[in-house]
């Protein structure tokens, strides 16, 4: 794998827009505090303010996990499937803010995609290094 293979850039340009995402998330909290009026350090005291930062809580859990997966994939499985799994996940996150933000119920959708996606790139990853390991044995 060399850093200018077209799935490596794909991953570092997934990686970027998951990024971008979770800093989205935090605007996103700046942006419900400024039009409830409650400043920082409140956590509570209207719903938007409370599901824009369980979005925000809920996107950096899983981006600890969703990171080293679609590194993990994209290094030991190679090919254009981890980066392409890695997007997937970035549309899940959009549509788990988008439907928690509207309504909390409206979360599991895009909560879904993202736990699946994540459990894809793990078991890609598996079996990228059990191959690895296989060979250089």
């Amino acid at each position: 794998m060399t850093l200018s293979a077209p799935a490596t850039l794909l991953t570092g340009l997934v990686t970027l827009l998951a990024i971008l995402i979770a800093i989205g998330t935090a605007i996103l909290v700046a942006r419900v505090r400024r039009s409830t009026g409650i400043q920082p350090p409140a956590m509570s005291g209207d719903p938007r303010l409370e599901r824009a930062l369980r979005v925000q809580g809920n996107t950096v859990e899983g981006f600890i996990v969703f990171l080293p997966a679609l590194w993990l994939a994209a290094l030991y499985f190679q090919g254009w499937i981890p980066p392409i799994i890695g997007l997937i996940w970035c549309l899940g996150r959009i549509f788990y803010a988008a439907g928690y933000v509207a309504d909390a119920n409206r979360r599991h959708f895009g909560f879904a995609i993202c736990i699946f996606s994540v459990l894809i790139l793990v078991v890609l990853a598996g079996i990228g290094l059990v191959q690895a390991w296989t060979v250089s044995v």
